[in-house]
């Protein structure tokens, strides 16, 4: 469940991307924005329950720390054809294990639930809980669809202020109003203002009904222009850090904002050294894997644009997928290496007279043999 508050919020240009959001600290000192998050399921073997002091599960209220392992968890693993008995009977074996959770954490066991299906499958579901605060990176969203990732946590006494004494809890970049288009936040964040002030329900709909069910901009800017409020939602504020007042206007008002489960915590990643694929002998793909980061198309590009060739050649063949190999210089097709008799031979031409050793992605060998086994054959022409 995201976390859902309440906060005020305005709209601010700052030295941020788009989709940035700057948060205050004020409101994460009481615990604003707090998320409590967690889930894992565990499918048991029906036999492991029927004992119940064999198989003591982990209580509640228990605190897990990094790799710390659990007690008497049976998992179903499949035994190798050797291991099984001749009564076909003993078909999984025990292992325990182990909680994988971020380092530095130290989540509690919030509910211990069984259960079965209906093959008479009995499961175990753990759920875990562990409150985090918000960071740099997290994701917010508003009621409307308009997600965005802390840019940056400010000091409440650096961040902008109204005559009144209103300070906002969050500042959003305009810039994401005109590709998002979400016209309904910014009727909220008016309907939200006039409703504080005057204590009552506003309807926040695009278009007003001839009923009188919803209300108007224009009402909704009649009621804030009679309790002192601009028209449009503007404010007057003066910069936290120098108390001067700003060159604009400033649209402000209280809005509804949640945090989502996507955190930095869980997705941040990094890898110098690891595994490889077997085809093309570049670095896996994903977090889970222990993958690399890609440098794809457009990052290519722009590496391009500045010119930056050694980088490129560093990024896209060295760290990615070297490979050494044996071409010829007469049909230019690759050859290899006899690593019995340590020679070099062309496939094509039978002897290894004229063959060189050459650097290139293995990627782009393996693309000239699937171009050859659909009788396209690439042909590579060495300088001297």
């Amino acid at each position: 469940m995201p976390i859902m508050l309440r906060s005020s919020s305005c709209v601010l240009h700052g030295k941020d991307e788009e989709e940035l959001a700057k948060l205050g600290e004020c409101p994460l000192d009481p615990g604003g924005y707090f998320v409590v998050k967690g889930n894992e399921k565990t499918r048991l073997e029906p036999m492991y329950m029927q004992n119940e002091e064999r198989n003591r599960l982990i209580t509640m209220d228990t605190m897990l720390n990094y790799q710390n392992r659990r007690e008497n968890i049976p998992t179903e693993e499949p035994l190798q054809q050797s291991q099984v008995s001749p009564t076909h009977r003993d078909k999984y074996r025990t292992s325990k294990q182990t909680y994988k959770g971020a380092e530095g954490e130290t989540p509690v066991v919030d509910r211990v639930a069984l259960c079965s299906d209906r093959r008479n499958n009995l499961c175990v579901k753990f759920m875990i809980r562990h409150t985090r605060r918000p960071e740099v990176g997290d994701k917010f969203s508003s009621r409307h669809g308009q997600k965005g990732v802390c840019g940056t946590i400010i000091q409440q006494e650096d961040f902008p202020f109204s005559e009144r004494g209103i300070c906002p809890d969050l500042i959003m970049n305009p810039h994401g109003f005109p590709s998002r288009m979400t016209v309904g936040k910014m009727i909220e964040l008016l309907g939200s203002k006039a409703g504080v002030s005057c204590g009552k329900f506003h309807y926040g709909s695009a278009f007003g009904e001839p009923s009188g069910h919803a209300d108007k901009v224009e009402d909704i800017s009649e009621t804030l222009v009679k309790h002192g409020f601009c028209y449009n939602g503007k404010d007057f504020l003066y910069s936290g850090i120098t108390g001067t007042p700003l060159q604009a206007y400033i649209f402000m008002g209280p809005i509804y904002y949640q945090k989502l489960k996507h955190m930095v915590l869980d997705k941040m990643h990094a890898r110098g050294m690891g595994p490889r694929q077997l085809i093309t002998r570049q670095p896996t793909e994903g977090r889970s894997r222990n993958g690399g980061l890609r440098v794809g198309e457009m990052e290519r590009d722009c590496l391009i644009a500045y010119g930056t060739s050694n980088l490129i050649y560093e990024r896209l063949m060295i760290s990615s997928d070297p490979f050494e190999a044996q071409v010829c210089r007469k049909c230019g097709l690759l050859g290899y290496i006899n690593y019995q008799t340590k020679t070099r031979l062309c496939s094509t031409c039978k002897n290894g007279y004229n063959m060189s050793s050459m650097k290139l992605p293995y990627a782009c060998k393996l693309l000239f043999q699937e171009l050859q086994s659909m009788n396209i054959v690439p042909r590579l022409q060495l300088a001297d």
